[in-house]
């Protein structure tokens, strides 16, 4: 079995400042903008003056569109083209990520799985993984290398388990995750990813 390297899976968080960044980010870079309000100019009707400009009394108005009133246009609206994005440096975001595991490993919610583990694509297979792990009903994420046939057919149809590639972890999957679970293989291929050694 791998052993968990220290930089990445006990680190001491001194502060969660770092962590809260990072999923704040993950969720902003994940919203899209297609909330889009209508102008003055953009919504139908108003063209003709609802009353005279002099004589009754009342203010003057030109275009029953205008913002103040019933149904007319919407003021500094949205767009559309809203940019929600917000930007870590990679380093930030590894380092977050390795702040992450620490605190799941503390917790014992990181598991590494021993090399014997055969996923066959049969999703009864990872039930049972998982059942003897006591897990089933909990909410697991499944860190694998590559994610082969064999192992998509086995996780796709759990309701409650994401598979992620070791490389493409991050904050927001690690914190709303129960438990964290290796195969062996990824534990290299994440420590090597988070110390800045992968292949290039």
């Amino acid at each position: 079995m791998a052993t968990l390297d220290k930089q990445v899976f006990a680190l001491e968080v001194q502060n969660h400042e770092l962590i809260k960044l990072a999923y704040d980010a993950y969720l902003a870079n994940s919203r899209s903008s297609h909330a889009k309000t209508l102008k003055r100019g953009e919504v139908s009707g108003g063209g003709k003056k609802p009353w005279k400009q002099k004589g009754t009394g009342r203010a003057r108005f030109g275009s029953t569109r205008n913002p103040i009133w019933r149904h007319g246009g919407v003021a500094g609206g949205r767009t559309g083209n809203e940019n929600f994005t917000k930007n870590l440096s990679r380093e930030s975001k590894k380092m977050a990520v390795r702040q992450a595991l620490s605190l799941k490993n503390a917790e014992k919610a990181v598991i590494v799985l021993d090399k014997d583990v055969k996923l066959t694509g049969k999703t009864k297979d990872a039930v049972k993984v998982l059942k003897d792990l006591k897990l089933d009903g909990k909410n697991v994420l499944a860190v694998c290398k590559e994610k082969t046939p064999e192992i998509l057919r086995s996780v796709n149809n759990l309701a409650h388990v994401k598979l992620v590639r070791a490389t493409y972890l991050n904050v927001f999957d690690i914190m709303n995750a129960d438990a964290i679970v290796f195969g062996d293989a990824a534990v290299k291929e994440t420590t090597d990813w988070l110390l800045g050694k992968e292949a290039k």
